[in-house]
C-alpha cells in the first residue's frame, strides 16, 4: 500500500526559507495558528484557490502523512472536512517530492501529484 501524501503550498521565500535552514514552523497564517497547515491531494486545489489566488512563485510540496508521527493531527475545517495539521517543526528531509505551481489565466496550473 503506498504512503498518504499530503500537501503544503510554500511561498518563494518560505520555501527558501526551509532549505536555507532545514526545517521550518510554517508561513505567517501557520505560527498563527500554532500549527502548519497541509491538504490532501482532494483538497489542495481548493486551498490554492482560497488561500494563494493570484499568487506567483509557489511551490507545493508532498509529505508522507504517516512518516510525520502523532504530531499530524486531522482536525475539522471548510465545511466539516478534515485537514492535516502538524503540531511541530517541518524538516526539508520530510519533503519527498515537490514542484512549481505556476500562475496560469484560470488558476494554479497543478502538475500530477504523487499517489
Amino acid at each position: 500500500m503506498n504512503p498518504m501524501m499530503i500537501f503544503k503550498i510554500f511561498r518563494a521565500e518560505e520555501w527558501a526559507k526551509l532549505c536555507a535552514d532545514g526545517q521550518t514552523l510554517g508561513a505567517p497564517v501557520d505560527l498563527a495558528d500554532g500549527f502548519i497547515h497541509f491538504s490532501t491531494a482532494a483538497q489542495v486545489a481548493e486551498t490554492a484557490a482560497k488561500h494563494f489566488a493570484g499568487a506567483e512563485g509557489l511551490i507545493l510540496a508532498a509529505v508522507n502523512a504517516e512518516a510525520l508521527g502523532p504530531d499530524l493531527k486531522w482536525e475539522p475545517s471548510r465545511g466539516g472536512a478534515l485537514f492535516p495539521h502538524l503540531y511541530r517543526a517541518l524538516a526539508r528531509a520530510e519533503v519527498t517530492w515537490s514542484a512549481p505551481l505556476p500562475l496560469a489565466a484560470d488558476g494554479h496550473d497543478f502538475p500530477e501529484l504523487p499517489a
